[in-house]
C-alpha cells in the first residue's frame, strides 16, 4: 500500500476538528511584538501630537526656571518653546509653554510642574488664546526700497537701520512671524531671534488660579 493511500484511510477514519477550510479562515490582524504576542494595529497606532499651550503660575525666586527646565530634560517632554516672566506682584512670575505631544504626554506635562514646589497653578489654555512672539530679524540691505516693502507687509518696525543691514522687530502669531522669517530670506537674513510665545487666556477668564489671598487685579 502506497503512503497516499495510508494517507486517504487515515483521514477517512479521523476527519479532524470541524471548521472552514484553510483557505477559508480568517488571517489574524497585525503582527508579534518581542515577545511574540500578536498585537491589533489600531491599538499600536501612534496617538496624533498636537500643539498647546500651558500656563503655570510659579513662586518668583531663584532656581525656578531651572527646576522646570530640569524637569523637561529628563522627562524628554517636546517643548517647542519656553518664556517667564513677572506678573503684576513681584512675589509671582508666570511660565509660559508651547508643547507638541499626544494627549497623554500634556497631562504628564501638567501633573509633572504640579508636583514642583515653586509651582503655583498649572493650565492649558484654550485653543483661542491670545498668543503672541517677537522676532528681531537682521537682513542684508542692499535693496533698502523692497526690504522696507516687505517689512510694511508684516507690520515690522525698523529698530536698526545702516548701510549694509536693517532690523526689524516682527510680533504677532507664531504664523506671521514665520511667514514674515521666510519673505526676509529673499533678501539674505545675517541673523534672527524669536522670544517664544507669550500667551493669555480670553475675556475674564484668568490665565492661572492666584492664591486666595491674592488676586492679579489687587493693587
Amino acid at each position: 500500500m502506497s503512503s497516499d493511500e495510508r494517507m486517504d484511510r487515515r483521514s477517512d477514519r479521523d476527519p479532524g476538528l470541524p471548521g472552514p477550510a484553510p483557505g477559508d479562515r480568517q488571517r489574524p490582524r497585525g503582527k508579534r511584538n518581542s515577545q511574540g504576542i500578536r498585537v491589533d494595529p489600531e491599538a499600536e497606532a501612534e496617538p496624533d501630537v498636537r500643539r498647546t499651550v500651558i500656563s503655570a503660575l510659579v513662586a518668583h525666586e531663584p532656581g525656578v526656571l531651572s527646576e522646570v527646565s530640569g524637569l523637561f530634560s529628563r522627562r524628554q517632554f517636546n517643548i517647542e518653546s519656553l518664556t517667564v516672566g513677572p506678573t503684576t506682584d513681584d512675589d509671582f512670575a508666570r511660565i509660559t509653554l508651547v508643547v507638541e505631544e499626544p494627549d497623554p504626554g500634556i497631562d504628564q506635562v501638567e501633573k509633572q510642574l504640579q508636583k514642583l514646589l515653586p509651582v503655583i497653578s498649572v493650565r492649558e489654555l484654550a485653543p483661542d488664546a491670545m498668543r503672541r512672539e517677537l522676532a528681531l530679524v537682521k537682513v542684508d540691505a542692499t535693496d533698502p526700497d523692497q526690504v522696507s516693502a516687505v517689512a510694511d507687509m508684516y507690520d515690522a518696525k525698523a529698530t536698526d537701520a545702516g548701510p549694509e543691514t536693517a532690523t526689524f522687530e516682527v510680533t504677532g502669531s507664531r504664523q506671521k512671524v514665520e511667514a514674515a522669517i521666510a519673505a526676509f530670506e529673499r533678501f539674505g537674513i545675517r541673523e534672527a531671534v524669536r522670544t517664544g510665545t507669550a500667551a493669555l487666556a480670553r475675556g475674564p477668564e484668568s490665565t492661572a488660579d492666584y492664591p486666595a489671598e491674592f488676586s492679579e487685579e489687587d493693587p
